[in-house]
């Protein structure tokens, strides 16, 4: 059985490509746009396939041979749903018998403006011939590090998400998880809403930043159009910062309150709490 990961130099794509080398169980197929960004991966036993998601003959080339195959969501928005789609029917052309997606809580439920294009592709697998898992991943603890400094710095965490709960987790633990969806058997056709077990509030994030790094730091609600202007500020171009002020919107109504469980249940282990992603940053 042969796997292959695409999008495998993101730093979710590594991390799974990773994990299946140490578990060595398979032979592992690394596919990126730019192989050369994951030479390394290649000495460590991947073999590794170029291929953008806008490549149809490439796609087909490396997904050749192979039996399942991880679709981790690229990060062009306004283009995903078509890329997406270009990997899938590549992989119903090379009779792929199971494909993970990497998709968002709730799905088309999901009132997010970043779940749209991830609602999309599930409607494309939903018709699709290909065999389909979803693995709805929930917020990573670090995308919390970007800010990390300055809040420690500033003594201030900034955000929008009220009083709302979001149940984060490592990189790590998602790229486990995928790659034990990957390696074992009957996950077709399963729908896993992925959370952490620590749900904490951004009130309860900035006691435990403070904490570590030794310095005060409490958290400032501010309301969503203020929040995307201050990352606009940041730097960030104005329709991500849009998108992300309103994830925070959408963790004070607890849409990325995670609870189901699937995580810890794919891991057989605890997930991985925000103090030790924290720490080892400021680290």
């Amino acid at each position: 059985m042969t796997v292959a990961v695409t999008g495998a130099s993101g730093q979710l794509g590594r991390l799974v490509v990773e994990a299946l080398l140490e578990a060595g169980s398979t032979p592992v197929v690394a596919i990126a746009r730019d192989g050369n960004k994951v030479a390394d991966l290649a000495a460590r036993g991947a073999e590794i396939r170029e291929a953008s998601y806008d490549d149809p003959a490439a796609l087909d080339r490396a997904l050749t041979g192979v039996d399942r195959v991880l679709l981790i969501s690229g990060n062009e928005f306004g283009k995903r749903v078509d890329q997406h789609t270009n990997v899938i029917r590549a992989a119903e052309r090379a009779g792929v018998r199971l494909l993970a997606y990497t998709s968002i809580p709730g799905g088309p439920a999901n009132p997010l403006i970043l779940a749209q294009e991830h609602a999309g592709t599930e409607a494309v697998l939903a018709k699709s011939a290909v065999p389909h898992v979803l693995l709805r991943n929930g917020w990573y603890w670090e995308n919390y590090l970007g800010g990390l400094a300055h809040a420690v710095g500033s003594g201030v965490l900034h955000g929008a998400a009220g009083t709302g709960r979001v149940a984060a987790a490592a990189r790590a633990d998602y790229a486990a998880a995928a790659a034990r969806v990957l390696t074992t058997d009957g996950h077709a056709g399963r729908v896993y809403e992925l959370g952490g077990d620590d749900a904490l509030t951004y009130a309860e994030l900035a006691q435990v930043i403070s904490e570590i790094s030794g310095k005060p730091v409490r958290y400032q609600d501010l309301p969503e159009s203020d929040y995307a202007a201050t990352l606009t500020g940041a730097g960030l171009p104005a329709a991500y910062a849009r998108a992300l002020a309103d994830a925070d919107a959408g963790i004070a109504r607890g849409v990325l309150d995670v609870d189901s469980g699937d995580l810890r249940k794919l891991l057989g282990r605890p997930t991985t709490p925000a103090a030790v992603v924290i720490r080892a940053a400021l680290a």
